[in-house]
């Protein structure tokens, strides 16, 4: 399986992380997107790859089976429906699309084509979200009934895309996707309403890039659930981000913090010290669903939910009103 790479601005790394277990993959070349590609070449030095200017031009020339994307955000969109008309799979950055139009064009594009896509949300793969998700499906915690997550990122200084709405695309797409993506998938349900506030207050001059904000979400089957989601974690902690979720059912709760996990039930409250993992990294797992091997980590309509969910909690933010989905 041919496999071509544009960019790295965010997680491109979990496709290089799982290349080393993936014998029928071969990295074949790389492209930058619009930026000096150095960073990604020397990252992915191991597999020698050629190295283009015009990704247009490598998926000519190359004529990959599988796409990873990661450029510029407000370029993804453009990038996943050019690789979908050609039947190439996506392995995309998150959100797949800054506004609704383009998500539209993106399904429409997938709907036609032979190859699938998915997004980069692999912190469903982090062993204690991972061991939680499965202690809530096998019933440990009894009917889900309300999620409450958080993340928060040090601010640290940004490049100049993140000052500018078109090329950012907002805090709560960028900080906000992987929480609303957990919500999607410990409710077990799509999205009913949104209500969302922000602000840009103290963002060290980082132009239009908002500071935090508070999402709330009414899911179709009746969970409750909310992110709050910021970029004001102290310089001082201990790590760049800090990730949190609290599920809770009829019959107890599952809450991650900071890579433990913790479970109250009947029997009491406990740390949950033997943490699972899937076995296979998220990419590889992407590339056994490609193959007919398993499900697939996250599927293409989760991806196309979650991006739909990002877009329009912000427009709700913007907005200052209530988007019903």
């Amino acid at each position: 399986m041919k496999l071509c790479m544009i960019g790295a601005r965010g997680h491109s790394y979990y496709v290089l992380n799982d290349l080393p277990e993936l014998e029928d993959v071969k990295l074949c070349a790389v492209a930058s997107g619009d930026e000096n590609p150095s960073s990604l070449l020397q990252t992915a030095k191991t597999w020698d790859p050629r190295s283009y200017d015009d990704w247009r031009e490598m998926l000519d020339k190359e004529t990959p089976d599988v796409l990873s994307i990661d450029g510029p955000f407000e370029l993804h969109a453009e990038m996943c429906v050019e690789a979908l008309n050609r039947n190439i799979h996506v392995f995309c950055e998150k959100p797949i699309a800054l506004t609704l139009s383009d998500l539209e064009r993106i399904r429409e594009a997938y709907e036609k084509s032979e190859a699938e896509i998915i997004s980069m949300t692999a912190l469903r793969w982090e062993p204690a979200f991972y061991t939680a998700h499965q202690l809530v499906r096998a019933g440990k915690i009894g009917k889900v009934m309300l999620i409450q997550t958080r993340k928060s990122y040090k601010m640290r200084i940004r490049p100049d895309f993140y000052k500018r709405r078109a090329t950012y695309g907002g805090t709560i797409g960028w900080v906000g996707s992987h929480a609303i993506d957990w919500i999607q998938w410990f409710s077990g349900s799509t999205f009913a309403s949104a209500a969302a506030t922000q602000t840009r207050a103290e963002n060290r001059g980082n132009g239009e890039m908002e500071t935090a904000a508070q999402c709330l979400f009414t899911m179709k089957n009746g969970v409750l659930a909310q992110a709050s989601i910021d970029f004001l974690r102290s310089e001082g902690a201990p790590t760049h981000g800090d990730d949190r979720i609290r599920v809770v059912g009829t019959e107890g709760a599952v809450e991650v913090e900071l890579g433990r996990l913790f479970l109250t039930d009947e029997a009491g409250y406990r740390e949950i010290t033997e943490l699972k993992s899937p076995g296979r990294g998220f990419f590889a797992s992407f590339i056994d669903f490609i193959e007919g091997k398993g499900a697939p980590p996250a599927s293409p309509e989760e991806t196309f939910e979650t991006t739909r969910a990002c877009l329009k909690t912000q427009q709700a933010a913007d907005e200052h009103n209530i988007q019903v989905f």
